[in-house]
C-alpha cells in the first residue's frame, strides 16, 4: 500500500498502443483527475511491446468506446516501451500474458523501480484476468475491455490507497 503522502507514476502496456493500452490510460486518467487521486498519481501513460503503429492514434473503436463512457478529452501518439520506462513509473501494467513475458525480458536489461505485473490481477477474481486484444474483433471487445479496465483500476486504487469501495463485478463504472 502507497501512503497518501506519495504519488506514483503508471504505464500501461499492449502490443501495438493502439486498443487496450490507451484505453486503460484514457480511463485511469479520467480517474486519477479526480479527487482523492489527483494528488495520488503523478503521471499515467501507455506504450507497446511492438513498435507496429509508433506515432498512430488510437484505434477509432477505443476512442467511441470511451467517448460512450463520458471519456471526451484523451488523445494519444503510441510509442513503444523504452527501458527507460522501468525507471520513471513506479506500475507496469501488461494487457495480457505474451506482452507480461516481453516486459520481463526487457526489465532484465533495465535497472529500474517499477512493479510489473498483469493488470488482471486486480481482477478480483482467484485468477488473473487477460484484457483480450479486442483489435480483429467489433465494438463487442472494446467494450469487454473497457468494463474489465474499469474494475481493474477501481480495485487498483483502491489497494494501493485504501480509499473507496473495492469493485468485484459491478456494471456502474463511475
Amino acid at each position: 500500500m502507497t501512503t497518501p503522502s506519495e504519488s506514483i507514476a503508471v504505464l500501461f502496456v499492449c502490443l501495438g498502443n493502439i486498443c487496450r493500452s490507451t484505453m486503460a490510460e484514457g480511463i485511469f486518467r479520467s480517474m486519477a483527475s479526480k479527487p482523492p487521486y489527483n494528488v495520488l498519481i503523478s503521471s499515467v501513460d501507455s506504450c507497446g511491446t511492438g513498435a507496429y503503429h509508433t506515432g498512430s492514434s488510437p484505434d477509432s473503436r477505443t476512442m467511441s468506446t470511451l467517448e460512450d463512457n463520458g471519456i471526451t478529452d484523451y488523445s494519444h501518439a503510441a510509442r513503444k516501451v523504452h527501458t527507460s520506462d522501468f525507471q520513471k513509473f513506479d506500475y507496469i501494467f501488461a494487457m495480457d500474458r505474451d506482452n507480461l513475458r516481453d516486459l520481463q525480458r526487457l526489465q532484465q536489461r533495465a535497472d529500474g523501480k517499477a512493479k510489473v505485473m498483469l493488470f488482471g490481477e486486480f481482477g478480483g477474481k482467484k485468477r488473473a484476468e487477460e484484457v483480450e486484444d479486442p483489435y480483429y474483433g467489433g465494438r463487442d471487445g472494446f467494450e469487454v475491455a473497457y468494463e474489465q479496465i474499469v474494475r481493474f483500476s477501481k480495485n487498483f486504487l483502491k489497494e494501493t490507497f485504501e480509499v473507496g469501495p473495492k469493485v468485484e463485478q459491478s456494471s456502474h463504472f463511475f
